[in-house]
């Protein structure tokens, strides 16, 4: 019997048919894309130098501050007047004001026990300090256990009190502004917010709360964060050096020159008339804290940020905990400017040029351009003008630029600096997410005042490990770790890193390849912590 081939089967229309089909699409790209995808990817090029050389003026500029700040600028305590609190002989602790601490948590099982313990340590006179616990919990168990913990210290004689409500209504910023509300605290002049997850030092009231007493134009004194987990994985390291150039610079920048920085939410105090003056708390968007921070401020309240207050907290270390706090971190920003920006622009009370450094530096170039140029110029203009040759990005743009961001945002964390590329390949996955999240906040899309509580594990998982040693090792579903996304752009970047390997002169396909294997590393789910089942 002959043999039979492919094309004796195949009929020589189809064939055919096929072939013009092909070169009809090729004619058609080639009609469309030097009249259309041309200047458009060249639009695109120039916006994303634009934005480029936006973030690198505000770099440099805050790189430069931070030094004459270290340099020559006095310290807080020197800048503003601080005396120590001291004990009255005759009047005993009248001297101290009367500080409520909040606590706010929602089903936080493994961590509830390390800030109620960490602010019933704070060293302050017992009649002057009352300890709330808001607990929005849904877990029955839970709120037992929280409870209990909570009557334990009581019995101590400390004033902790246990709050929970009805419903989640306003979520964390209605739980704060509701404990403020309770009779038992009408007579507290300051409030000082930790997270479930925070654990002040015992002195951090004696240290943060003179700035308030005796400077009465201050409104806020922020501690800053100390991570306890940063070295359990490469996620939570990659966590830590973004978040300490943030701490770093950029609160220390806006503290020391414009008396103004966005609150953290947590491991800071307020001084209560400012919050009420400026409309207490408010949750039109996912950060209530920078929301009042902004009103605050717009009103001529001044903050001051301590570096060497410190608070130990817990970074997230899954994956999924993380994309959803980056989510809301992006999303809140940007949602609050589009909300706030006339009403910044028509106040009277604040100088033009604070006007300019909240709008333009505070805003624009950290909360919006900073997500977007990185998403934008190294995961899609990049890769798209290897594909449309006729397009190029100077040199200038693509590699010397960001090399000095890069470097400049390293400045944080010298003890990371080995993890430098790691931490771009790894930003630039997040960007995505920031990205897409900024332009939900924007828009004031579906899921802009989406609240995700970020997830903490405290020595949850150390002690699965310790109960489970020996035992089998656990298994999950391929499913519960795939994120489908993170493999559509990786297969996007391997397609334009393997035409450039083929066809391109500049090499771009080095910095594709290794982008590619962190895009399906994050898209099969082998980063940050694995929970056991």
């Amino acid at each position: 019997m002959a043999e039979i081939s492919g094309k004796t089967l195949m009929p020589e229309t189809f064939q055919g048919t096929r072939l013009d089909i092909a070169g009809q699409i090729g004619l058609v790209w080639e009609l469309v894309k030097a009249p259309l995808i041309v200047p458009l990817l060249r639009v695109a090029v120039y916006i994303c130098l634009t934005m480029s050389l936006m973030l690198f003026v505000e770099r440099l500029y805050m790189g430069i501050v931070i030094i004459l700040v270290k340099l020559f600028w006095k310290k807080p305590d020197k800048r503003y007047r601080w005396e120590p609190l001291m004990e009255d002989e005759e009047s005993g602790n009248s001297n101290f004001p009367h500080v409520v601490i909040q606590i706010p948590m929602y089903n936080e099982k493994e961590v509830y026990k390390l800030s109620i313990g960490a602010a019933c340590g704070l060293s302050w006179p017992a009649d002057r300090l009352v300890i709330q616990v808001l607990d929005d919990s849904t877990d029955p168990a839970i709120k037992n256990l929280v409870e209990m913990e909570c009557l334990r210290w009581a019995a101590k004689g400390l004033n902790i009190r246990y709050q929970i409500r009805e419903n989640r209504v306003g979520y964390k910023a209605g739980a704060l502004r509701e404990g403020l509300k309770r009779s038992y605290v009408k007579h507290c002049e300051f409030v000082a917010i930790f997270d479930a997850d925070f654990q002040p030092e015992p002195d951090y009231l004696k240290r943060a709360i003179p700035f308030l007493v005796h400077n009465p134009d201050i409104a806020l004194v922020q501690g800053r964060w100390r991570f306890v987990n940063a070295d359990e994985c490469l996620m939570t390291r990659m966590q830590e050096m973004s978040l300490d150039y943030h701490f770093t610079v950029e609160q220390e920048v806006g503290s020391a020159t414009h008396a103004f920085f966005g609150f953290n939410g947590t491991a800071g105090v307020w001084r209560i008339a400012a919050i009420n003056e400026a409309g207490g708390w408010k949750d039109r968007t996912t950060v209530e804290d920078m929301d009042l921070a902004v009103r605050a401020s717009l009103r001529g309240w001044k903050f001051v940020y301590l570096g060497d207050l410190q608070v130990k907290s817990e970074l997230p270390s899954t994956f999924k905990a993380f994309r959803f706090q980056q989510h809301r971190w992006s999303c809140g920003p940007a949602n609050l400017f589009r909300k706030m920006v006339m009403e910044i622009i028509r106040n009277k009370k604040v100088k033009f040029w604070k006007k300019v450094y909240v709008i333009y530096s505070f805003f624009l170039v950290r909360k919006i351009v900073a997500h977007m140029v990185t998403f934008c110029l190294y995961c899609v203009v990049l890769p798209l003008t290897i594909l449309i040759p006729e397009v190029e990005i100077p040199i200038w743009g693509i590699v010397y630029i960001p090399s000095i961001i890069t470097t400049l945002n390293a400045v944080g964390t010298p003890r990371s600096i080995h993890l430098l590329f790691y931490w771009i390949l790894f930003e630039n996955v997040m960007s995505f997410h920031r990205t897409k999240a900024t332009i939900i906040g924007l828009l004031e899309a579906g899921r802009a005042n989406e609240w995700v509580v970020t997830e903490k594990l405290g020595d949850a998982l150390k002690n699965k490990n310790n109960n489970k040693a020996g035992a089998k090792k656990f298994r999950l579903k391929i499913g519960d770790r795939i994120n489908t996304l993170e493999l559509g752009f990786a297969a996007f970047l391997f397609f334009c890193a393997c035409y450039d390997f083929l066809y391109g002169k500049y090499y771009f396909y080095v910095y594709l390849f290794l982008q590619t294997i962190t895009y399906f590393i994050v898209g099969i789910g082998y980063v940050g912590t694995i929970i056991p089942s």
